[in-house]
């Protein structure tokens, strides 16, 4: 499908799933921008080389999604934004009586509370335009919870929330509102962590993928950036229009059992 005469920002998109949604809006035509709370010089040459690869306007705007301020501020320097990807996240492992206030505090603030800002700015652009696509990246943690990990699991379950009140305050305009639900995807991020968890379960790369990364995931096979970035492009299609208020889980499986 073609997305042109469309914008997409995306928050937290200079790697992994972000960076994945990024390619596939721009190879639907939509001019894109991308963002983190970094402004290195390879922010900005990341943006040209996603540009010349699909041929559209790519731009990358610096804005730290912990901040409200600045998550607002990255919408209007946007200047439009018919498509709008709350990507941004992080995660903290921890017991809940031992979990560090700053962290619970930057899991949502980044993860939950950005998206608030971001919506709320975005909203009235595309009203003004007349068509809108918001795009939640949530989590199957928005839907199931695991021990250890009460920031994120809040934050996301509060995303699936957020994404439902947003999709009826817009139900009866041509803006819908979703929240996409990966499992485990392979993102740099998580390659990284491969090796040292092949060493400390003293397993091979194949067996502590099967075994132990993606235990809970039934397909045993992680989802992929592409798969997210597509999923995200269908969102903003026709065939999607009647699509608003509900989660689509890309998680091999994981909130089936």
């Amino acid at each position: 499908m073609s997305l042109q005469g469309k914008t997409a920002v995306i928050t937290g998109s200079n790697s992994g799933i972000g960076l994945g949604i990024a390619h596939e809006m721009a190879r639907a035509g939509a001019s894109v921008v991308i963002n983190s709370f970094t402004d290195r010089d390879e922010d900005h040459d990341l943006a040209k080389s996603i540009a010349k690869e699909h041929g559209v306007d790519v731009r990358y705007i610096q804005a730290d999604m912990s901040k409200g301020d600045e998550a607002r501020a990255l919408i209007e320097k946007a200047g439009a934004c018919d498509i709008l990807i709350n990507n941004a996240g992080i995660q903290h492992v921890a017991p809940i009586d031992e979990f560090p206030v700053a962290k619970w505090d930057a899991i949502i603030a980044i993860n939950l509370n950005s998206a608030f800002h971001t919506t709320a700015v975005a909203l009235p652009m595309m009203r003004k335009a007349g068509w809108g696509r918001v795009v939640n990246i949530a989590s199957a943690h928005g839907l199931t919870a695991s021990p250890y990990k009460s920031a994120y699991i809040a934050a996301k379950h509060g995303i699936v929330g957020m994404t439902k009140a947003v999709a009826l305050e817009t139900a009866e305009e041509p803006i819908t509102a979703n929240a996409i639900c990966p499992g485990y995807v392979l993102t740099p991020l998580v390659e990284a962590q491969i090796p040292d968890t092949m060493k400390e379960y003293g397993m091979d790369r194949e067996t502590v993928i099967r075994e132990v990364m993606l235990k809970r995931q039934p397909s045993k096979e992680f989802a992929t950036v592409e798969q997210m970035g597509g999923t995200a492009v269908f969102l903003c299609s026709d065939a999607a229009a009647q699509i608003t208020g509900t989660t689509i889980s890309v998680d091999g499986g994981w909130t089936a059992l």
